[in-house]
């Protein structure tokens, strides 16, 4: 439910600064910030800059949030159980970056549950596959016998990684795509993963909660920092 408290609603041709101070979310729902506005390029990485991230569904106007606190994940704190390295050794799953993002995020926007809902619209779909066009979006993929079996994507911005959703169909794919990718930021020199909201999945792999206003500070050192875009292409393995 939308809280009756009164939010900014953005304009919807693409004000990409219009976004209130993120200290202005509210409380319950917790980090609900404004309401409508668009999906465009500018707006998505203006938001992501300013540690803001759209989360709505189908029946709703574009809602934008900035929770408190954060889920983040530093990359050297990475944390690998005994099974998840027992899984990772016997290398079942081929891993690749970039090679199907449209499918991960399609996967990632298939129903979880007996009611069949999906927080990811055919318009976020949309505007991801443009972001990743434009070499800001990424995936990481893990195949088993040629079929995709599980996957993450996000969006990179600077040295901070923005985690938006995984998938898995066989067991420890999503993690073993996960445990690539943070290995992956890791030799690039990633400062941090954005996991938005806390989640035990997360947490068992070392993610952890900090203040907004540290994520923030985070954001305003690494955001602007050169990415290694051509990189990418090279993260396989």
């Amino acid at each position: 439910m939308v809280s009756p408290h009164p939010l900014l609603w953005l304009d919807s041709k693409g004000g990409a600064t219009a976004f209130p101070d993120v200290e202005l979310a509210l409380k319950e729902p917790n980090g609900l910030l404004a309401i409508g506005g668009d999906l465009s390029p500018p707006r998505l990485l203006h938001a992501y800059r300013h540690g803001i991230f759209p989360w709505y569904s189908h029946d709703q106007p574009i809602l934008w949030w900035s929770p408190e606190p954060r889920s983040v994940l530093y990359p050297q704190r990475l944390r690998i159980s005994r099974s998840l390295r027992r899984t990772l050794k016997k290398n079942i799953f081929t891993v690749t970056t970039d090679i199907a993002f449209r499918r991960v995020i399609e996967a990632c926007a298939e129903p979880r549950d007996a009611a069949g809902g999906t927080w990811l619209t055919a318009e976020m779909i949309e505007a991801y596959s443009r972001l990743h066009t434009m070499g800001y979006a990424h995936s990481v993929e893990a195949w088993y016998e040629g079929e995709l079996a599980g996957g993450i994507y996000g969006v990179s911005l600077g040295k901070i990684f923005f985690g938006e959703s995984m998938f898995t169909r066989r067991p420890d794919a999503s993690k073993v795509a996960f445990v690539r990718l943070i290995q992956y930021l890791q030799r690039q020199g990633f400062a941090l993963i954005d996991c938005q909201v806390p989640s035990a999945h997360l947490a068992s792999l070392g993610a952890e909660t900090i203040p907004r206003r540290d994520f923030v500070a985070c954001l305003n050192r690494y955001c602007d920092q050169p990415t290694p875009w051509a990189a990418w292409s090279d993260a396989d393995g």
